[in-house]
C-alpha cells in the first residue's frame, strides 16, 4: 500500500522489494533452575530510609529493587502502594502475597494475619522498572516505589533497600541452589550447525527478560499478545549457546523453541 501511494506522487519506478532475511528453526531445548535472585540478598549492602526510594535516588536506573521493611504496628490489612513503577510482587515472611502493577491505579493488596509467634512480620515489596517513559507531562518517570507504602492508612517507615541490576554480572551471582519463592532463574543449551535470524518462543513462561549468550534479547509477558523475542544470527554462534531467563512467577523450567516468524 505505501508503494502504491509513493508511485502514484511520482513516475519513477520504484526498486524491487528486497528478499526477506533468512530466519531459522532450532528444536525445542529443555531448561533448569539455575539459581535465584533471592541468593544475591544476603551478600548485597542495603540501603536505609525512613521512606522508600526511587530507583534513581539510589544510583540505578534499571533492574529491580527489593524493598523491606518490619511490621511494628498493623501487622494485617489494606496494603498500598503509592505509586508502583512499574510492577511489585508483595512477599510477607518470605512468603509471596500478590502483584501489584502501576496501570490503572489498583495500588491495593489484602495482607495476611501472620504466625503469632512471629512479633514483627517481615515485608518485602520486589519492584521491577519496566522501562521509562519518554515523552510529555510523564517524561520524569521515576522508577521503583515513588511516594510512600501504607498500612490500613498509616504509614510504613524505616525501609532496607537491595539494588538488583538485571545483568551479566547479577546474574552469575545469583546462580546455585533455588527455594521455591517467584524469582527464579533458569538455564538452557542448544548447538547449531549454521546461524540465521530465529524467534525465541516464551510462551511457556510467565514475565522477565531473556538472554542468549549474554546478550539481553528483551521483555516478554505472557499477558501478550508478542509471546517470542527477536534473536539476530551476530548473537548466535556455531557450536554450543546458552539461552538464560529470569521470570517473575514461574517456579517450574518450560522448554524453548527457535521459530522462523515472529507469532
Amino acid at each position: 500500500m505505501l508503494r502504491r501511494m509513493m508511485m502514484s506522487y511520482t513516475d519513477k519506478v520504484l526498486p524491487e522489494i528486497p528478499a526477506p532475511i533468512p530466519a531459522m528453526e532450532i528444536p525445542s531445548f529443555d531448561m533448569k533452575v539455575s539459581g535465584s535472585i533471592w541468593n544475591n540478598i544476603s551478600a548485597t549492602k542495603p540501603l536505609r530510609s525512613a521512606q522508600p526510594l526511587p530507583f534513581e535516588a539510589m544510583g540505578q536506573d534499571q533492574g529491580m529493587v527489593l524493598y523491606r521493611t518490619r511490621l511494628i504496628g498493623h501487622k494485617k490489612g489494606k496494603l498500598t502502594i503509592t505509586a508502583p513503577h512499574d510492577y511489585a510482587l508483595v512477599f510477607l515472611n518470605h512468603q509471596f502475597i500478590d502483584t501489584i502493577w502501576r496501570d490503572g491505579g489498583k495500588w491495593t493488596v489484602d495482607l495476611p494475619a501472620s504466625d503469632p509467634s512471629i512479633k514483627d512480620p517481615l515485608l518485602e515489596i520486589l519492584v521491577e522498572g519496566m522501562g521509562h517513559i519518554n515523552f510529555a507531562q510523564y517524561m520524569i518517570d521515576r522508577k521503583g516505589i515513588t511516594e510512600r507504602v501504607t498500612l490500613n492508612g498509616m504509614t510504613l517507615m524505616n525501609w532496607e533497600m537491595f539494588m538488583l541490576p538485571i545483568d551479566g554480572n547479577f546474574i552469575q551471582k545469583s546462580a546455585g541452589s533455588a527455594d521455591q519463592r517467584p524469582g527464579l532463574f533458569f538455564s538452557g543449551n542448544f548447538s547449531l550447525d549454521k546461524t540465521a535470524d530465529t524467534f525465541f518462543d516464551l510462551s511457556g513462561y510467565s514475565k522477565g527478560v531473556c538472554f542468549v549468550n549474554g546478550h539481553l534479547l528483551g521483555r516478554y509477558w505472557n499477558i501478550g499478545p508478542q509471546q517470542r523475542l527477536f534473536c539476530p544470527a551476530s548473537w548466535l554462534k556455531k557450536g554450543n549457546n546458552e539461552v538464560v531467563v529470569f521470570d517473575l512467577h514461574q517456579l517450574q523450567p518450560a522448554a524453548i523453541s527457535g521459530k522462523q516468524i515472529m507469532n
